[in-house]
């Protein structure tokens, strides 16, 4: 499929291989996807290295570096070819966008903010909206990373609030492909802030569905505690429902997290709480 780029070209490992592996076998052209699997194009194949649409040549030399990361996708930023990541001065951690063979994940610090286990990010984040569907009215997510949750939120719902602590995840959104409708869908609010202090201002009875999906409770311990989940609890409509990932419910630490949040939602008013094992999470209902 012939497409028209509005962000520079995205790659990593999954694309610059095969390039260099038909360029070995003799090739003059080849497909391949400059936005991490969205779109293919073809591309002429020379001795200095990939010719790009539009112009501009992706040297093998920038192929071959990029085909030994596997953690890290790139861009052509400034005429060079640049790994997908920043440093937050806020929090001092660094984020990544990171391939997958589908949807890339958002590494925080080294740690991958969607499952990659036997799944990917994209059919993750389904997982996820799956366990409270349908979405519909008001919803509220409360941890924007990639955006892909409020994406695939504002598909059915009414309205969609996310919430970001960190502009560097926001960053590392704006150059990731499959980011795109975060920035521009008319139904998708964005808040940059802390949940914990944003929620605590939002207004009562607002919301018909919440996604809670936290960074680890070693990193955002606040996000996980009984006063959190009354902000959440005063801000949701009656019958509304929420979904709250923990993690693997089958390993040690899983289990722990997932009894401590079944009980803090129980104890501040939820009702029907339940595990949801296909998501990694925890559902109740207000």
């Amino acid at each position: 499929m012939s497409v028209t780029f509005i962000l520079p070209p995205v790659i990593s490992f999954h694309q610059a291989r095969p390039l260099l592996q038909a360029w070995l076998r003799g090739e003059l052209q080849a497909q391949v996807s400059l936005d991490l699997g969205l779109t293919s194009v073809v591309v002429g194949l020379d001795s200095q290295g990939v010719c790009l649409p539009g112009g501009g040549v992706l040297p093998w030399e920038a192929i071959e570096e990029i085909a030994g990361v596997e953690n890290c996708c790139f861009t052509l930023r400034d005429g060079a070819w640049n790994r997908i990541q920043v440093f937050s001065e806020k929090t001092g951690r660094l984020y990544s966008l990171m391939p997958t063979a589908s949807a890339p994940t958002l590494l925080v610090s080294g740690i991958p903010m969607h499952r990659i286990k036997d799944t990917d990010p994209y059919h993750d984040t389904l997982e996820k909206i799956r366990a409270i569907k349908p979405l519909v009215g008001r919803v509220l997510d409360t941890a924007t990373g990639l955006g892909y949750t409020a994406i695939q939120a504002a598909k059915t719902a009414e309205h969609v609030t996310t919430i970001e602590l960190d502009e560097a995840a926001l960053e590392v959104a704006r150059q990731n492909p499959w980011s795109q409708e975060l920035f521009d869908h008319p139904r998708i609010t964005q808040v940059c802030g802390d949940s914990f202090d944003v929620v605590a201002k939002l207004d009562s009875n607002s919301f018909t569905r919440v996604i809670h999906d936290p960074p680890a409770f070693s990193l955002a311990g606040d996000l996980y505690s009984a006063e959190f989940y009354e902000h959440l609890f005063r801000v949701m409509r009656h019958n509304g429902r929420i979904f709250h990932y923990v993690g693997d419910p089958e390993s040690k630490s899983g289990k722990g997290i997932t009894a401590g949040v079944m009980r803090r939602l129980q104890q501040v008013g939820f009702r029907e709480v339940r595990r949801a094992p296909r998501a990694f999470g925890v559902v109740a209902v207000k």
